[in-house]
Order: C-alpha cells, then sequence, then structure tokens
C-alpha cells in the first residue's frame, strides 16, 4: 500500500505561525522533502523534531521528484516543504503534486501561511476578485510581453518581487500599466513588516535607486472604466520624467513613453529638456 503526500505550508516569518496540524505531520511523516535544507533544519530544530531530510528544489525536481514518487509508492508519508509559506504555490513543488497525482498517490495539505493571500488581507484594495501572476521574468522580452498581456485587466494584480529588481520592475509597471494605486507590503510577519500605499508613478520615482529590503509582495489596483481614454502630453511627461529620475537617458525616456502613450517624442524631449 503506497503511502501520502502532504503539502504543509510552514511560516513566512513568524515562527508561531506554524500550526499544530502542520507540527504533527512533520513529526509524524516518514521523510521530508524541503526546498532548502538548511532552512527546514532550523525550523525542526526549533520545534526539536528529528527527521530524515531530502532536498527538492528548482533544478533536482525532475529526477528527486521520481525518487520521492517511489518512495512513497512503497509505503512511506513525505511532507514537502518550502523555504517559507505553501509549497506548490509559484514554487516547483506543483511538480512533485502533479507527479504523486499521476502516480495514483493521495495527496493531502495542511494549510499555513502563504505571503500573497496575506499580503491581499491588508492591502485594502478590492479582493473579490484577483490574479496572482508570480515572479516576473527577468528576461526583458519575456516581463514585458507579460506586463502587455495585464493592460486590461481589471482584476486586482499580485506580484512577487526580490528587491534587487523592485526598481527595474516599477519602471516597468508603470510604463505598460500606467498610473495606478499600489500597495508593496514587505517582510510579511517578520520585525519589519511594513504596508506601504502608494501609486506605480510615486513609487518608480521613490524606489528608483532600489531602497526596500526583504521579501516583497506588489498588489496593484486592476484597470479602471475610464482606462481608455486617450493620455494627455501631460501623462506622458509625467512618465518619462519617472524613468529619467530612476536613471535612463532622456532620449530614451521619451522614446519609451512615445511608445507607451501615442504622444510625439518630440514634443516629450522638448519639456523634459527644460
Amino acid at each position: 500500500m503506497s503511502g501520502t503526500l502532504y503539502v504543509v505550508g510552514t511560516p513566512i516569518g513568524n515562527l508561531g505561525d506554524i500550526s499544530p496540524r502542520g507540527l504533527e505531520t512533520l513529526e509524524t511523516c516518514d521523510f521530508i522533502a524541503a526546498e532548502d535544507t538548511r532552512v527546514t533544519l532550523k525550523l525542526l530544530n526549533h520545534f526539536e523534531i528529528k527527521k530524515p531530510l531530502v532536498s527538492y528544489f528548482e533544478h533536482n525536481k525532475t529526477q528527486r521528484g521520481e525518487e520521492i514518487v517511489q518512495r512513497i509508492l512503497s509505503g512511506e508519508n513525505c511532507a514537502i516543504v518550502t523555504d517559507a509559506g505553501m509549497p506548490a504555490i509559484s514554487d516547483p513543488g506543483q511538480e512533485l503534486v502533479s507527479q504523486c497525482h499521476d502516480a495514483n498517490i493521495d495527496v493531502k495539505v495542511v494549510p499555513g501561511p502563504c505571503a500573497f493571500v496575506s499580503a491581499l488581507a491588508v492591502c485594502g484594495l478590492s479582493t473579490g476578485r484577483f490574479t496572482f501572476e508570480g515572479f516576473l521574468s527577468t528576461n526583458k522580452l519575456s516581463r514585458r510581453e507579460h506586463l502587455k498581456s495585464l493592460v486590461g485587466e481589471k482584476r486586482t494584480i499580485v506580484f512577487y518581487e526580490a528587491p534587487h529588481k523592485l526598481s527595474s520592475t516599477l519602471q516597468d509597471l508603470y510604463v505598460t500599466l500606467g498610473d495606478r494605486q499600489l500597495v508593496i507590503v514587505r517582510e510579511i510577519t517578520k520585525i519589519y513588516e511594513q504596508v506601504i500605499r502608494t501609486t506605480l508613478g510615486q513609487a518608480a520615482q521613490d524606489y528608483a535607486d532600489g531602497g526596500i529590503k526583504g521579501e516583497i509582495v506588489l498588489v496593484i489596483e486592476g484597470a479602471q472604466a475610464n482606462s481608455e481614454e486617450s493620455p494627455t502630453l501631460e501623462n506622458a511627461l509625467e512618465l518619462a520624467q519617472a524613468m529619467v529620475d530612476g536613471g535612463m537617458s532622456v532620449n530614451e525616456a521619451s522614446k519609451l513613453s512615445a511608445k507607451q502613450t501615442g504622444i510625439k517624442k518630440g514634443d516629450i524631449y522638448k519639456l523634459l529638456q527644460k
């Protein structure tokens, strides 16, 4: 008789957020598949749990996944955890879950903290309908194509982002989506937890040189009914100025703003030069 795969949510910052059922599952399973065994070992040591660990992450997920499936088929119970939050959510764990379903293995969830859900709860924007977009690609073309597909999206939009990419991401978001309400939620449940309510345009200027550290969730207002109105020269100038403040040349900023707004590049360039 085969065992079970347990998808176990773990704290995203505060260790007190782990559930009693989560601890019980980690204590009673036969082994744990962890994104980073060093991170998970700290969690286990804190709660005095001793359990065999196997690494399971993006670059070994195919081979290691097959090994884990075979162990479960032989009767062992496995708990999969990520470094923080829910496994299989914008995470390679989704492939192990799929492999287990394909092998007719029972998959059960032990709910726990999730960063994007927590960010939605405190953002103050509309949460009746939303779309979670995970991490944007580091490839410029792929990232811009992704963002272009969201221009008309009326639901609240949620992204994960790393601090070292925040500046360029905010610029791309502003250029592509225009000026919208933005909530930056950082370091959820940790000592320096912060909820910053601003706009894409303002954030593109305020954080042009970075300035924010820690794990980041971006929550963005969906497209409004009047978002189809034609941009004005003033809109184009504000957009270009934000890009210049972020380190872009006047020429390039004028060119990108013109492409985004339809306003003549020369008109934008002249105003930027003043």
